[in-house]
């Protein structure tokens, strides 16, 4: 496995790996995956050789970076790829010069971003039908 993430304009190829778990996989309504931010976001794109295999998204408020839209494909998950994305998404922000990173974790995941430095704040919520909780971390 040769991983590489860089950033990228590729829009239509992030959408599609967005698609394939968060619709296809997860259930969540195209409705609400498919959005009008992703024009103005960076997109981080994770290859595997010439096969794309993973995505985030990071969104710039202010001086706080949302990271969100990040999927692995099945055959990757487990293999550190999901980690490794976080991890170039938050030098993107910190590169970008934002203080904060923060993002909506799905609550089976919350584990996984504490690992990865992230504290969970506020109450649990529902987004496309998946229970949720917000989740921040200084840059």
């Amino acid at each position: 496995m040769t991983i590489q993430i860089t950033t990228t304009r590729d829009i239509a190829t992030c959408r599609h790996l967005r698609r394939v778990v968060f619709i296809q996989e997860q259930g969540v309504p195209e409705a609400d995956e498919i959005d009008d931010k992703d024009d103005t976001a960076i997109h981080l794109l994770a290859t595997d050789g010439d096969t794309p295999v993973g995505s985030a998204r990071l969104l710039l408020l202010g001086d706080t970076g949302k990271i969100g839209r990040v999927c692995v494909l099945k055959p990757h998950r487990g293999t550190g790829l999901g980690a490794a994305l976080i991890r170039a998404a938050i030098a993107e922000l910190r590169a970008q010069g934002m203080t904060t990173a923060k993002l909506g974790s799905q609550t089976h995941a919350i584990g996984f971003y504490e690992r990865l430095g992230f504290t969970p704040t506020g109450p649990e919520y529902m987004d496309a039908g998946i229970p949720h909780r917000d989740m921040t971390l200084t840059l």
